[in-house]
């Protein structure tokens, strides 16, 4: 019974996210959030399902009841999460919300299957980044001093990436982060956030060359920064960041494509000037000719991608763990291995709704700053979707980048879930404009009409005197003939008129 009951669980999973991930496009067609309610309450039954089925799943295979306990504090807090968040914020966006805790419970369970204390660990830091991650939309939405920052902005972001450059911990050749009491921490995480503020806080009132120049030389500071501390991956991120925000800000296609240029250029200078860019660029080309070397991890990663099929091994049935550094950075050929194609494409596909959300919220709101702050976020978080997706594919060469959500790390996990918060504080702004547009409208449409009575009412008031002024002047009984054929030829002239 309990093989009958593993076998067919990896269909019922593939089943429910394949309906979750439908259900996150058929938001779009509504516009209002009211009119979404029975796509968001049929989410988070599918949710609750996927969960339930891939831990029963675990628990089977490994006879281990502590995996139920585990599972009840993830059903626990992920409930928490959504219930706190519609109390605390009924205006918040329910898609990016539902998104969130769906991409959390899939890193949950893959990181449960990989190493049990990784995923406790994980589950620790979630709790607190979520309790962060609460506020958030409160400050977005009440401090509007924050558009006015970009000095400040520049300077934070500036100083701890120059800390790393010279105190930061050496991790397989890149300065990546450094420790402060025993935690260990990325700084270049949080900043891409801060960033993305300094940009928007910075062109949204001006986009003058001088501007523009301005905006260049602080992000060049970030960028070369972090090309010093080999953190490229990062790097690139930002890059990509600047260019298109600058681009969104000035409509210029001349940044855009002297932006590409750029790009191509510094790729050229770190392909001849960093060894560990050249070897991932050999085990993106060719990684059978060094496969027991630069390329076993991304051949393993092939491997395991091919073995999962459409619906997966089932949990505990792959061979993930053979990957080195799978909980960080091959994460997404651990879940298609385990528990299929499906399930991976459907993972992408969430990812996908997420941003489309976030450049929708991004369109319509009306105050600049909090658009391109919006835009920027969106940005920041699909491609580093689609550079850690893509090493794993061998799309790309591999840049050492985290899955947002899914993949182990703790700077990731909260940079990410304060990213969504920031969002959906973004989103509350948007429900108040459009709150005060329907308001101004009203109070126009009813001002409009008052006057267009009292212009009515004027009218008829003048119109009865002089036509009491010409009956007096006509005299009682005759008809005021010369006044009448004034008034037609006025009529037949106005009808005349073009």
């Amino acid at each position: 019974m309990e093989q009958y009951i593993v076998a067919l669980s990896k269909y019922f999973i593939a089943l429910c996210m394949a309906i979750y991930t439908y259900e996150s496009f058929s938001v779009f067609r509504f516009r209002e959030e009211k009119q979404r309610k029975g796509i968001y309450t049929r989410q988070v039954i599918l949710l609750f399902f996927v969960h339930f089925s891939c831990f029963l799943t675990i628990c089977i295979k490994t006879g281990d009841l502590q995996y139920l306990f585990f599972y009840a504090f993830q059903q626990l807090a992920v409930f928490t999460v959504l219930v706190l968040f519609d109390l605390f914020y009924p205006a918040v966006n329910r898609l990016v919300i539902h998104n969130m805790c769906m991409l959390l419970v899939i890193g949950f369970v893959i990181l449960t299957r990989l190493d049990m204390r990784l995923a406790i660990r994980q589950f620790i830091i979630v709790l607190v980044s979520m309790a962060v991650a609460m506020a958030i939309p409160y400050f977005i939405h009440r401090l509007r001093e924050l558009k006015n920052l970009s000095w400040l902005y520049a300077l934070i972001g500036i100083l701890p990436l120059g800390v790393v450059l010279v105190l930061g911990n050496t991790t397989y050749g890149s300065k990546l982060s450094y420790s402060i009491f025993g935690i260990s921490f990325q700084p270049s995480e949080f900043i891409k956030i801060i960033f993305v503020f300094f940009i928007a806080s910075a062109l949204y009132k001006s986009t003058t060359l001088l501007q523009v120049a301005y905006v260049t030389a602080v992000a060049g500071i970030h960028v070369l920064l972090l090309a010093a501390s080999r953190d490229l991956g990062s790097a690139l991120i930002f890059f990509v960041v600047y260019v298109l925000m600058v681009f969104l800000a000035t409509k210029n296609f001349w940044y855009l494509l002297l932006g590409i240029a750029g790009g191509c250029g510094a790729s050229v200078i770190a392909y001849q000037l960093f060894r560990h860019v050249q070897v991932r660029v050999q085990a993106w080309k060719d990684p059978w000719s060094v496969i027991d070397g630069e390329g076993y991890q991304i051949t393993q990663s092939l491997f395991s991608l091919g073995r999962g099929g459409l619906f997966g091994l089932g949990l505990f049935q792959g061979a993930p763990e053979d990957i080195p550094k799978v909980e960080r950075d091959f994460i997404f050929s651990a879940v298609s291995e385990e528990m299929g194609l499906i399930v991976a494409i459907c993972v992408i596909m969430v990812s996908l709704s997420c941003f489309i959300m976030f450049m929708n919220i991004s369109m319509r709101l009306k105050d600049r700053f909090y658009q391109l702050a919006a835009f920027g976020m969106g940005v920041l978080y699909i491609f580093q979707v689609f550079l850690t997706i893509g090493g794993d594919t061998k799309f790309i060469p591999l840049t050492g980048v985290t899955l947002p959500l899914v993949s182990y790390g703790g700077s990731s996990i909260m940079t990410t879930l304060i990213m969504f918060s920031i969002i959906e504080g973004l989103y509350i702004i948007r429900q108040d404009e459009g709150a005060a547009h329907v308001k101004y409208k009203k109070k126009n449409k009813n001002t409009g009409a008052g006057k267009r009575a009292g212009d009515t009412e004027n009218g008829e008031a003048r119109g009865a005197g002089k036509a009491g002024i010409r009956t007096g002047e006509s005299g009682e009984g005759e008809e005021p003939k010369g006044e009448i054929f004034r008034t037609e030829s006025k009529v037949q002239k106005e009808e005349e008129t073009p």
